[in-house]
């Protein structure tokens, strides 16, 4: 059990039935909770960082995927590296020397055939160098420089318009629009599920869902029912980790950084654990369809 590739988690999801989890990385302590979650649970994760997290990082993507890659190495589970959201080409040229197995390439915000024509490209460089590529189809709204909204008319990937999208730029997996919002602080998204489930029949890769930190640990759950593959999770980490710093600063003789970053860290470590069960593990997953029935 070390650093694997993406393709072989979302292969033994889908032949499981189960979600994988992909967690976003800022810093190197988020990528130590990671491992140590996923630990605790027994399953495999993704590391991933964000185009945003390498421009806080003074666009070195190197460095912190060096350090990803030794740290997954150690890791008594399976763990893969995945670059996200990428819409920089000149970052996405630098993921097959950098350690990342996958990339999601973001040009979302391209009317259709712009985005077809942009993702084509990049997924046949991401092949011609053995990674894979994601893409995203619709609106998912919340990121940076975004004001659409996840529920506005057109929003919603349509299963038609994604299956002929996957055709024609040969992506490997598909973040889909179905009504979670990137950046969300409160649980409280509402998914449709039958659009899921639509999209799992049409669709013939994987189907991501970004913004999952916005969602409900059952309705994350039904997801992976529905046809989620790959679940994305960023700001509950960081919400975790910031109200642990903030309880450990309310000691105002506190000055050492480890003493409030370890507290943080530890706070990911458990967010992770807990959200691993929920999209990775059967049991969780049939537990929650039995209490529907």
């Amino acid at each position: 059990m070390t650093l694997v590739t993406t393709q072989k988690l979302l292969d033994a999801a889908v032949n499981a039935r189960v979600g994988v989890a992909a967690f976003n990385v800022i810093t190197l302590e988020h990528a130590e909770a990671i491992a140590a979650g996923a630990q605790a649970a027994a399953a495999p994760a993704v590391l991933q960082v964000s185009q945003n997290a390498v421009k806080f990082h003074g666009g070195a993507v190197r460095p912190l995927a060096a350090a990803l890659q030794e740290i997954a190495r150690a890791a008594a589970v399976d763990l893969a590296l995945h670059l996200d959201h990428v819409e920089d080409i000149g970052l996405l040229h630098q993921a097959a020397d950098s350690g990342f197995s996958s990339v999601m390439f973001d040009a979302s915000m391209l009317v259709y055939a712009a985005n077809i024509a942009a993702t084509d490209e990049a997924a046949r460089w991401a092949h011609q160098r053995g990674l894979i590529l994601e893409a995203e189809l619709g609106y998912i709204g919340g990121k940076t420089g975004s004001t659409l909204s996840a529920h506005a008319p057109g929003a919603r990937t349509d299963p038609t318009e994604a299956a002929d999208y996957v055709a024609q730029t040969g992506v490997d997996a598909l973040a889909v629009a179905v009504g979670s919002m990137h950046a969300m602080t409160s649980r409280s998204a509402v998914l449709d599920h039958q659009l899921i489930a639509r999209l799992r029949e049409t669709v013939p890769v994987p189907l991501v869902l970004h913004g999952s930190s916005g969602v409900a640990d059952e309705d994350l759950a039904q997801a992976v029912t529905c046809g989620i593959t790959k679940v994305n999770i960023g700001t509950i980490l960081n919400v975790a980790f910031t109200n642990a710093v903030r309880d450990a600063l309310g000691d105002t003789t506190v000055v050492d950084p480890r003493k409030y970053v370890s507290p943080g860290r530890d706070a990911i470590a458990d967010v992770v654990q807990h959200l691993i069960m929920v999209v990775g593990h059967p049991q969780f997953i049939a537990e929650r369809n039995a209490g529907l029935t």
